[in-house]
């Protein structure tokens, strides 16, 4: 057996989107193509999802009686059009997904996306991609991405796992106090580099936070602040 080619590919630039009110299109009626819209839908995009025929999946993504996609306050619209994916349409959305599971469709859909300069994920198919989807640790507004390139989906999501487990609860309302803080200190007139926050991340202050004691957390970050002059 030969030696794996270990050639190292172009390193990949990692980057947050804001989709909330903005066009996307996934392709594709299967499970996969459900996963992928509703992870769009969660950030509030507008979906368009594209496919001759859906799965129950899909179609319990829409809220109220006649699904069971759940709210919430960033919840997307979803908009479901049984029929195939027609030539060119891609260029119509800021992003696109596919995800029929057949090839021909997919590469086409990825095309049409990257001739008209639109970032578009083909699943299971990075070199139809111009963006890759990582496998994401979530807990308020703290999303924890692990992405292996491309290599190894399964990878990703067991290393995504150990972080999960590494971390522990209490991430989500961390990050929230924090946030407050800091828009304290700027309503103050201060800047918020006046502060040592990795002496504070690595005190006490993620454990209170854990453990439910938040005044006893706002205690401890009102005692760190900078008094104005």
């Amino acid at each position: 057996m030969s030696a794996p080619n270990m050639t190292a590919p172009a390193l990949l630039y990692p980057v947050v989107l804001r989709v909330e009110g903005r066009p996307c299109l996934v392709v594709g009626g299967g499970p996969v193509a459900a996963r992928k819209a509703a992870g769009l839908l969660g950030c509030g995009a507008v979906v368009t999802l594209v496919a001759p025929r859906v799965d129950p999946s899909v179609d319990a993504l829409r809220p109220g009686p006649a699904g069971a996609g759940a709210q919430s306050p960033t919840a997307g619209a979803l908009t479901v059009e049984r029929r195939p994916y027609r030539h060119g349409e891609a260029a119509g959305f800021q992003l696109v997904v596919t995800a029929t599971g057949l090839p021909a469709v997919d590469a086409a859909v990825a095309e049409d996306a990257t001739a008209a300069g639109i970032w578009v994920n083909s699943a299971d198919d990075a070199e139809h991609c111009t963006f890759l989807l990582p496998s994401v640790h979530r807990e308020g507004p703290v999303s924890v991405a692990v992405s292996t390139g491309g290599s190894s989906p399964a990878l990703a999501t067991w290393l995504r796992s150990q972080i999960a487990t590494a971390l522990g609860g209490g991430i989500g309302p961390l990050a929230v106090l924090l946030a407050a803080t800091r828009r304290r200190l700027r309503a103050g007139g201060q800047g918020t580099a006046s502060v040592d926050w990795a002496a504070l991340l690595e005190g006490p202050l993620p454990g209170l936070v854990r453990d439910g004691r938040l005044e006893e957390a706002q205690a401890l970050l009102a005692g760190e602040l900078p008094r104005r002059s």
